[in-house]
């Protein structure tokens, strides 16, 4: 019982202290997790959009904590025009921009986790699958799936455990992973 008041004093510290802008050091060896800092400075109307799905991850893994502008590792964009997509620089690190045109036509909290996935090591999946995150803009303008599957946040937390899996990937000529293309142009009607 006094263990677990410990750990409930040390979150509420910890939790007071990000919310005045204080770093707070975690004694508690339990959690091991690497935080990811993401930054929205960039990311206009759709900075909650990313504080949402920071959250969705935070859930869905273990060994993983995204945390809002504590830092740069991930950063966020509004574009407007060329599409979503995420450059990966390492593992946790990278750029993700969200289109405007296509947030308009896809769920755009499914287009963030999606591309923050690929950033947490997940490749692309064009399965249609409107049930794996991964699928991207295949599963149609109509799923609004903003979750990780299991197998899918299993991976993410296996990967920040330490445990490398493989991943699919093209890299531009400062090697960083590139994913272009999960979500397909709007549509256009020929009139």
């Amino acid at each position: 019982m006094t263990s677990r008041l410990s750990r409930l004093a040390v979150t509420l510290v910890v939790t007071a202290g990000a919310t005045l802008g204080v770093t707070v050091a975690n004694p508690s060896p339990a959690s091991a997790a690497m935080t990811i800092c993401y930054n929205t400075s960039q990311a206009g109307s759709y900075a909650g959009t990313a504080n949402q799905a920071a959250s969705i991850w935070n859930n869905a893994t273990s060994n993983l904590t995204l945390s809002a502008n504590c830092g740069s590792n991930l950063r966020i964009y509004r574009i407007t025009g060329g599409g979503s997509y995420a450059v990966r620089t390492s593992l946790g690190n990278g750029r993700v921009y969200i289109d405007t045109q296509q947030a308009a036509q896809y769920s755009v909290l499914r287009i963030m986790t999606h591309e923050i996935g690929h950033i947490l090591g997940l490749p692309d999946n064009y399965n249609g699958n409107c049930s794996l995150l991964m699928s991207g803009g295949s599963a149609g303008t109509s799923c609004t799936n903003a979750y990780p599957s299991t197998a899918e946040a299993n991976r993410v937390s296996n990967l920040f455990a330490g445990t490398r899996i493989a991943t699919e990937r093209s890299t531009d000529r400062a090697g960083a992973d590139i994913f272009r293309d999960s979500w397909p142009s709007m549509l256009t009607t020929v009139g």
